[in-house]
């Protein structure tokens, strides 16, 4: 590639010193084809874009490879391999490039992963007091010198991103409760529905009383009574309490409770 300063001075040399190609070749060291092409026009930048990338260790396993970073991605975020892990079962089967192709070809596929799934994207709209999101994270904490794991319950209105977080030492039942009743008190109010991360044997079983959040449902006049507290209708049936919702929270399926 040329740079600006060597485009400026084969100009300056034939254009101000009046000297001709074949003197600019021998004094700037270059073909007498790059200082023809200079002269010819007036661009500032010259690049050469190489139209086709060979691959002469990468070609013959560039599928295997997107196979393998697919099954990869497919897998929960705690059971993924490492790209260098991913090289090195590539090696295993006779790969025999460098890590730095894996690594090159992995950032294409994941930019075009990326710009896939960006397409497919369907923004979500709520009104005013439609909806909240529920979830519960683990943050390491100091109380009085020692560290410790807490439980913070998150809750998020889904219209205006207003969140509210708690800590607590655990997730049981109560904790679960008094996080909605200070919630609750903190807004001002109660959304009709709420959405909560799908994890089997949750306590928020409480709340989804389908077998698909627990082997046995939970008590309906529990849920009931929660559902009354926070102003929701109740419901005669388990399943009239919601369905999986596939556009909920990041990292799976969730589950609905809203009114019927």
């Amino acid at each position: 590639m040329l740079i600006v300063e060597t485009i400026a001075k084969i100009r300056r040399l034939s254009r101000v010193q009046g000297k001709s190609i074949k003197a600019i070749c021998r004094e700037l060291n270059i073909s007498r084809k790059v200082v023809r092409k200079v002269l010819r026009s007036d661009e500032t930048e010259f690049r050469y874009e190489r139209k086709h990338q060979p691959y002469p260790r990468m070609g013959a396993w560039r599928e295997e490879l997107d196979r393998m970073l697919t099954a990869n991605v497919a897998k929960p975020r705690r059971e993924r391999l490492t790209l260098i892990r991913i090289f090195e079962n590539l090696g295993e089967l006779g790969y025999e490039g460098s890590y730095s192709s894996v690594w090159r070809h992995a950032q294409a596929w994941e930019r075009e992963r990326g710009s896939a799934a960006a397409e497919a994207y369907i923004p979500l709209s709520f009104a005013p007091g439609e909806a909240y999101q529920f979830d519960w994270s683990h943050e390491i904490v100091v109380l009085d010198g020692v560290t410790t794991t807490v439980k913070v319950a998150h809750m998020r209105l889904c219209h205006s991103r207003m969140f509210f977080v708690r800590a607590y030492p655990r997730e049981t039942q109560e904790m679960v409760f008094d996080a909605y009743d200070r919630a609750f008190a903190f807004f001002g109010g109660a959304c009709t529905r709420g959405i909560y991360d799908y994890v089997p044997g949750h306590v928020i079983v409480v709340l989804c009383p389908e077998r698909l959040c627990a082997p046995q449902p939970a008590d309906p006049s529990v849920v009931n009574d929660v559902r009354a507290h926070n102003g929701q209708r109740p419901a005669s049936h388990s399943r009239s309490f919601g369905s999986l919702c596939q556009t909920g929270l990041r990292g799976g399926p969730t589950e609905e409770v809203e009114g019927t």
